[in-house]
């Protein structure tokens, strides 16, 4: 992830591309939409995700743009005169530059900085990872203060998943039923008993059990390298659009038969931070953009194709939250949580009696989430080396294959140890890290990125893949929205917290 400069591997045509980053965007956050869907209002919310959802199209676009620039200062610092030969400069971007001596300079004694055809340059054949971007257009500060965002969101993401797997693990395996008599609106709680017979363990308890063989069967995986997995996410996507297509047929098929119990407010303010939090961190797919942009053949119409895929989602999120609002009473914060019934629940009260589909539904997160920690684990502890490394100065073997995997899992199960409220893993890992990888970072790139060109090449400079929000003013609103947003949320956990 923040790797460096690569060929674009394996090539595939827009559509598969955009697939992609449809299966990127769409993933853990959409478990938790409907619960902060319910708890914001229906109004408030369907406003916020359009709105949340543009604002990270925008920031999307950006940092394609910084992918072209940084292609064009690569290129550039390869070829021996910036005017490089070109009869026709509407190029395909599939097309490869031709640079002869890798070792001449820059810009020669008679070179002509202004006049320097770039838009082939600009073409993304190479992908530039966005640590690798920051190097090329931060100073030292800023490169730092990347990597620090980048670690704390990829540290929030990982105690989601030691959290939202063993929480679904635990609820199909603690059969502790309600007394008779006990009304169905009564929840069973943590500190409620697991299993019959044995009241000495909580359901709480069964959860921290849970997540410390979570942490022994994926956590070693952290001190490897984990390759070839590319069936596994084929597995994984299917598993993933089975299961989010059977929440949304069910959800329809009772509303359809008129047994919805959803009563949703139209708007509720102390649900709003939890809510933002959710819906910048569903949005989220920029810190991988350049892995899925890159290898696509032909990016002619790459913004266009990205503003579909962010429509498609932005409508998905939507059908799953209001099918889910009108459907049930009150929503878990997996929402997958609501398809197993309650134990003092009748077979009529449930939303399927299939036995497989309810337990399907229900242990989702364990198959979709428990391929994706290794992969994240991985990248974690790869940019904590990145960002305490000093040139000369290589890492001890025990350093680095011991001390570094251990500092990445551990923080993360012991906040899953801590709590199990996996929605307010999300809000906070999204409210704050999350705004800073979405809006800021790449708001800062294509501004860094634009001046360090014009100072290179010219200003007459044109990128291919320039943002359609190319004016200044859209970095400065998205920069204030971001402040903004942060600010609100911290007002509104602190008035939550004091209430």
């Amino acid at each position: 992830m923040a790797g460096g400069i690569t060929d674009t591997g394996a090539q595939f045509s827009p559509a598969i591309g955009m697939i992609y980053i449809f299966n990127l965007i769409v993933g853990t956050g959409a478990l938790t939409m409907p619960g902060a869907f319910h708890s914001a209002g229906w109004l408030f919310s369907l406003i916020t995700i359009i709105i949340l959802g543009f604002m990270s199209y925008l920031t999307a676009t950006f940092v394609i743009e910084s992918m072209a620039a940084a292609n064009v200062k690569l290129k550039l610092n390869r070829t021996q005169s910036p005017a490089v030969s070109v009869q026709d400069n509407n190029l395909d971007d599939t097309a490869v530059v031709d640079h002869t001596d890798e070792t001449a300079p820059l810009l020669g004694e008679h070179a002509c900085a202004t006049c320097v055809p770039t838009d082939n340059l600009s073409a993304i054949t190479e992908r530039v990872e966005m640590g690798q971007m920051a190097s090329m257009f931060f100073n030292k500060v800023g490169v730092n203060c990347f990597y620090l965002c980048l670690v704390i969101y990829l540290y929030g993401d990982l105690a989601i998943y030691a959290a939202a797997v063993p929480k679904s693990v635990r609820l199909v395996m603690c059969t502790y039923q309600l007394p008779n008599g006990t009304a169905c609106n009564v929840t069973v709680g943590d500190e409620d008993q697991c299993w019959p017979g044995v009241p000495s363990v909580s359901r709480m308890d069964a959860y921290r059990i849970a997540v410390g063989a979570f942490g022994l069967l994926l956590g070693p995986f952290v001190f490897f390298n984990v390759q070839k997995t590319k069936y596994l996410q084929l597995t994984t996507t299917f598993i993933r659009w089975l299961a989010f297509s059977m929440m949304i047929v069910l959800a329809v098929i009772r509303l359809a038969n008129g047994q919805g119990e959803g009563h949703p407010k139209v708007v509720d303010i102390s649900g709003v931070p939890n809510l933002f939090g959710v819906c910048v961190y569903s949005f989220m797919c920029h810190h991988s953009l350049p892995s899925l942009v890159a290898p696509i053949k032909k990016k002619a119409k790459i913004y266009k194709l990205l503003f579909g895929d962010y429509s498609l989602i932005s409508v998905f999120y939507l059908l799953l939250s209001f099918t889910a609002i009108y459907s049930f009473n009150s929503l878990k914060d997996l929402y997958t949580l609501n398809f197993l019934p309650d134990r003092c629940d009748t077979e009529d009260t449930s939303i399927t009696n299939i036995k497989f589909i309810q337990y399907f539904i229900v242990l989702f997160p364990v198959f979709a989430l428990s391929t994706n920690f290794p992969i994240i684990g991985i990248t974690l502890r790869n940019n904590l080396k990145t960002l305490f490394y000093k040139r000369h100065r290589p890492y001890p073997w025990i350093v680095d294959r011991i001390v570094f995997p251990l500092v990445t899992i551990l923080p993360p199960f012991a906040v899953a140890f801590g709590t199990n409220q996996v929605d307010l893993l999300v809000g906070i890992t999204g409210s704050y890290a999350g705004a800073g990888i979405q809006y800021i970072i790449p708001a800062m790139l294509v501004l860094f990125s634009r001046r360090n060109i014009v100072e290179t090449v010219g200003r007459e400079t044109r990128n291919v893949h320039r943002s359609p929000f190319r004016h200044i003013v859209w970095i400065i609103f998205v920069m204030i929205w971001a402040v903004l947003c942060i600010v609100f949320v911290t007002v509104n956990h602190i008035i939550n917290g004091i209430q």
